[in-house]
């Protein structure tokens, strides 16, 4: 028998989770560190509520030590300056690293934020390695431009790294979200400082010695692990830091901005959640095929997305028919082990959360929308956090659960007669992240997809995906966009250079 070969069942990975030497230190100029003042925090296991590491909790004395590192980095030219095949060559290895330590990455991702193993071998890993590479690729192949000028001048537009780039990055997907960013900021020569939620921190943390041995000089990658309302704020704050990444609640993504116009008026991109519609009519070409996409696409990742599609907006003819279907797979997902490779709904990240996701679902009876299927915690002798798929029916645009982003596996379901009042709920909420259409009518779902203020909107499918697109939102979505070449508009600066040619 192969020890390094991937388990195949719930014993093989908590064997292979006992065995686990966890790094929990910070990762600054190169070596892991402790926090300069010693703090730690208890990092918790959603699984069971067990400890599994006491993690560095790092302040702005290190958020200043991984700026200083940063910057000394970016100034010196050891990576900002390096020819593009040499970052492509470093970027490359960091994914092919990615992909040689998947069992340990995806074990990490599971332990610390509950999500079934087999998603986190054939999602989220796969995913985060495939970024990293597609932005190492794209490095020389991103051409600058000449302006059209007369004969007499040449005017040159170049794109250059905009310096220090720090993220901020959520629990719910730790190394997706941040590849997202780390890809074309390193791509495009910046030094970066990754600041985990401090709920999953340890694939990131890991991730640092991957990103060294991959060849990234000393200062160009630093992870912060830490609590946001610390580390969080003061890299916010720092007047050397160049650029803020974030994702997160539209809440934190508002003190960005405010942060940002308090200290040196950084660019700040935000990725804020969203309410998503998933509109099916009734003349959808597969209606058991929409019901069956519209149940995965909340309750996939415990509804912890923010693309999740939270609302189900249904045209009343087959409202019933929808319904049931949806239903019936939520009773096919009841949560189990995160270890176990079975399992398709994990652990809620941690109980702060599931309290939160539980009172919303309380909020939900309480205005009077109609429970069909689960609304309690389970699994409780596990000493893990754990909640049913939960469905609403009868739900109305004002009740809290229609308009609120709750971040676990609720769905909320709105009747409406035609597709016109379907847009208009759709649009009814702060958000626009995503939104999508069920209709064989090709005309009438692009003029839906036209008057969905959203700023990703699937017809007849859900949550397709692929990084080539970008990735984004309308409205307190946030502003600008992950993914695609159009992700390195917020990692760079355009400077036009004019050569006067008249003399």
């Amino acid at each position: 028998m192969n020890d390094n070969a991937t388990p195949t069942t719930t014993a093989g990975w908590r064997a292979r989770a006992a065995a686990l030497a966890i790094e929990a230190q910070a990762f600054i100029d190169g070596r892991y560190v402790a926090a300069a003042s010693g703090a730690t925090f208890d990092d918790v296991s959603p699984i069971d509520g067990r400890v599994i590491a006491r993690v560095a909790s790092t302040d702005r004395a290190d958020v200043d030590r991984a700026v200083a590192a940063a910057r000394r980095a970016f100034e010196s030219g050891v990576w900002s300056r390096q020819p593009p095949r040499e970052r492509k060559r470093v970027l490359q290895r960091f994914a092919e690293l990615i992909l040689a330590h998947r069992d340990e990455l995806a074990l990490l991702e599971t332990l610390d934020m509950g999500k079934p193993i087999g998603d986190s071998l054939a999602v989220d890993i796969p995913a985060t390695a495939r970024c990293i590479a597609w932005y190492a690729e794209a490095i020389d192949k991103v051409y600058d431009e000449v302006a059209p000028t007369g004969p007499d001048a040449l005017a040159l537009i170049t794109r250059e790294p905009i310096g220090v780039v720090a993220a901020i990055v959520p629990w719910n997907f730790p190394l997706i979200m941040a590849a997202w960013k780390i890809g074309p900021a390193l791509a495009a020569g910046n030094s970066f400082i990754l600041k985990p939620s401090e709920k999953s921190p340890l694939s990131a943390i890991r991730l640092a010695a991957l990103a060294a041995e991959a060849g990234l000089p000393d200062g160009v990658f630093n992870v912060l692990p830490g609590y946001g309302q610390t580390a969080g704020q003061a890299l916010a704050l720092h007047m050397d830091v160049d650029c803020i990444g974030f994702t997160g609640s539209t809440r934190t993504g508002k003190l960005m901005l405010q942060y940002s116009g308090q200290s040196n008026m950084k660019r700040v991109w935000l990725e804020c959640g969203g309410k998503s519609p998933n509109i099916i009519l009734a003349d959808c070409p597969d209606l058991d095929r929409a019901a069956a996409t519209a149940a995965m696409s909340i309750f996939f990742n415990q509804g912890e997305m923010c693309t999740a599609a939270s609302r189900l907006v249904v045209e009343d003819k087959v409202r019933d028919r929808v319904l049931e279907k949806v239903v019936e797979v939520s009773r096919q997902m009841p949560p189990g082990d995160p270890l176990d490779p079975a399992t398709r709904l994990g652990a809620i990240v941690d109980d702060v959360q599931m309290k939160t996701v539980l009172g919303y679902i309380d909020a939900g009876r309480s205005e009077g929308a109609a429970l069909v299927a689960g609304g309690a915690r389970t699994r409780e002798d596990t000493g893990g956090y754990y909640v049913e798929p939960t469905v609403f029916a009868d739900v109305r645009q004002e009740m809290k659960i229609a308009r609120e982003e709750i971040f676990g596996p609720v769905l909320a379901t709105i009747t409406v007669k035609d597709a016109e009042e379907a847009v208009r709920v759709g649009n009814g909420v702060d958000y626009g992240l995503a939104a999508a259409v069920w209709t064989r009518d090709i005309t009438k779902a692009h003029r839906i997809a036209r008057a969905l203020r959203a700023g990703m909107v699937y017809v007849n499918c859900y949550d397709a995906d692929d990084i080539t697109v970008p990735f984004g939102g309308f409205k307190q979505s946030g502003t600008g966009r992950d993914k695609s070449l159009h992700a390195f508009d917020k990692y760079t600066e355009l400077k036009t250079t004019w050569v006067d040619l008249s003399q």
